[in-house]
């Protein structure tokens, strides 16, 4: 096989799904879930203020509500083919179009996710120990085992709780809480913050926090983080990039209640005829093409298999080419559905790419609004929310 062969095979899936880490765990997607602005109806806070209230709600856990979320799209990503994860359950569905998610918290040991597809629906149901997953176009149930955060195995239930831990067996299952966590915990001295009390989320009065990255290497312009005024439950986040006037992801409710939703939501009765499996939640991850992994710290690695150069907004992933080459060992046709779909739009990506060479050598680049992917001869993959010259700056850090 030839050297550029090995290199087209080794970022086959790779590039969508470390955009997809990206842009939702830098920061946190079609139709705009529309913001509603009149008078004041909250009182008066300051960004101090409303950031303190919002961690307090966090760390309360989930209240229970039950709802329906819509996430939208809209990365500027040339020629996607049709694939079976969009609008189904693979990483791949975070890239492009609307999708809607149903949402039901009874608890932290009580919730349900449901995505809704053209002719079927997956369901994820969490009731205490018993979790499962069903897939009406299949017509399989699968019963995820215990194990410990990582799904190996082990005596520690689900891990760090239901909710966390089953976002992995469904990754599109992504809620404005879910990101909110990860982009609250980023705010620091590279970020402008300011507030707003006059906006309306689901037709509930909200705040809005209005994150603006300093660093004009970010792609990012800014994020909308709409909380509700009354339980500061985060409602709604929008990603804007620079010189864009409506936002290339968000994610947020588009009707929420707050009261205890009824018991019969978080039972689950395989029906006559099903399928009925096992997995852990790590195997579930592996089948979309998505593997958990914890957030770095500039210099640190996953295991030995990737690092991160940065901080803040302008973070880049690096994956090597040793890793690149374990992750698409297997043939097209062999790979999980996940890995296929991701694999289907690289290759539509990367006929867009254009060349790029710098003291580390050269490579080609995709840029899109938020997330910008490099990927250089000797076989390594950089992917950021930055602009392609910040990933030439990274690819010469060693």
């Amino acid at each position: 096989m030839s050297e550029q062969a090995r290199r087209g095979r080794a970022v086959r899936w790779a590039v969508p799904v470390a955009a997809i880490a990206l842009v939702t765990g830098a920061i946190g997607a079609g139709p705009v879930i529309a913001a509603v602005q009149g008078d004041p109806t909250l009182p008066e806070r300051t960004a101090e203020q409303l950031l303190a209230s919002a961690a307090q709600a966090s760390q309360a856990g989930l209240k229970p509500m039950s709802g329906t979320v819509m996430q939208t799209a809209s990365l500027g990503l040339p020629g996607l083919p049709a694939v079976s994860g969009m609008g189904g359950s693979s990483p791949a569905a975070l890239l492009a179009g609307s999708h809607e998610l149903k949402v039901w918290y009874g608890g932290e040991d009580k919730v349900r996710f449901a995505l809704p597809g053209r002719m079927s629906e997956t369901d994820l149901i969490v009731n205490g120990d018993q979790v499962w997953m069903w897939q009406s176009d299949t017509n399989k149930a699968t019963r995820i085992k215990k194990g410990d955060a990582d799904g190996t195995g082990g005596e520690k239930g689900l891990g760090h709780g239901g909710p966390d831990d089953a976002h992995r067996a469904l990754p599109t299952a992504t809620t404005p809480q879910q990101l909110a966590r990860q982009l609250l915990g980023r705010i620091g001295a590279d970020t402008a913050v300011s507030v707003t009390n006059t906006e309306k989320v689901a037709d509930r009065a909200a705040y809005q926090l209005v994150l603006a990255p300093k660093d004009t290497s970010s792609l990012v312009r800014e994020v909308k983080l709409a909380l509700d005024g009354e339980t500061f439950v985060p409602l709604r986040i929008q990603v804007y990039a620079r010189n864009a006037a409506e936002p290339a992801f968000e994610v947020g409710f588009t009707s929420v209640t707050f009261s205890p939703p009824a018991a019969e939501n978080f039972t689950f009765t395989p029906p006559a005829g099903a399928k009925v499996e096992e997995a852990s939640i790590g195997e579930l991850a592996g089948e979309h093409g998505a593997q958990p992994g914890e957030r770095l710290k500039e210099g640190e690695e996953i295991k030995g298999k990737a690092r991160t150069v940065g901080e803040g907004w302008t973070t880049v992933a690096v994956i090597p080419a040793s890793e690149m080459e374990k992750l698409t060992s297997a043939p097209r046709g062999e790979a999980p559905e996940g890995q296929q779909d991701a694999g289907a739009i690289t290759d539509a990506l990367l006929k867009s790419a254009k060349p790029i060479s710098g003291t580390w050598g050269s490579g080609k680049v995709i840029q899109t609004k938020l997330v910008s992917a490099l990927l250089t001869d000797d076989g390594r993959l950089l992917v950021g929310a930055v602009t392609p010259e910040k990933l030439s700056e990274a690819a010469g850090r060693k």
